[in-house]
């Protein structure tokens, strides 16, 4: 180390409530399904006003099933932003799509209408599927500015 304060990608908060529930989690007779997971799933639909909700081990397993529901497949294109996990591009290619990295903006490093339009514009012929935006460090993404380059 040089000397300089280390400046993290992120930090969790976890307090002694979600340590708690981690312990009684491990105590019970469930670990990976049932009744928690259940609740889990219950309440986040109701708080996004989704009718269903579907638990995942990880986020690269959530971005695969959201390309199946979507019906991404081969021949259609999916562009996500130079910047992000490899996940994002993964899931696409998981189901024989096409990926497009688009440019981020320098200052933000988000996706921005212009830099997915740009990209589109570049990009070989075909139908656009889906635009996957990463929100990063807590700066969200323009999705209506997105949604209506991508339409």
């Amino acid at each position: 180390m040089t000397g300089r304060p280390f400046l993290p990608y992120g930090r969790q908060d976890i307090d002694e409530t979600d340590i708690a529930a981690v312990a009684e989690a491990l105590r019970s007779d469930f670990l990976t399904t049932g009744p928690r997971v259940e609740a889990f799933e219950t309440e986040f639909a109701a708080a996004v006003g989704a009718p269903f909700a579907v638990a995942c081990s990880n986020g690269t397993a959530a971005l695969h099933l959201a390309m199946l529901a979507l019906d991404v497949g081969p021949g259609d294109r999916v562009a996500v932003p130079s910047v992000t996990f490899l996940a994002t591009a993964n899931c696409a290619r998981f189901v024989g799509a096409e990926v497009i990295f688009t440019d981020v903006d320098p200052a933000t490093g988000l996706m921005t209408p212009d830099t997915l339009r740009d990209a589109l514009d570049q990009a070989s012929p075909g139908p656009l599927k889906a635009v996957l935006p990463v929100h990063l460090r807590g700066d969200a993404a323009d999705l209506p500015g997105l949604s209506r380059v991508a339409r």
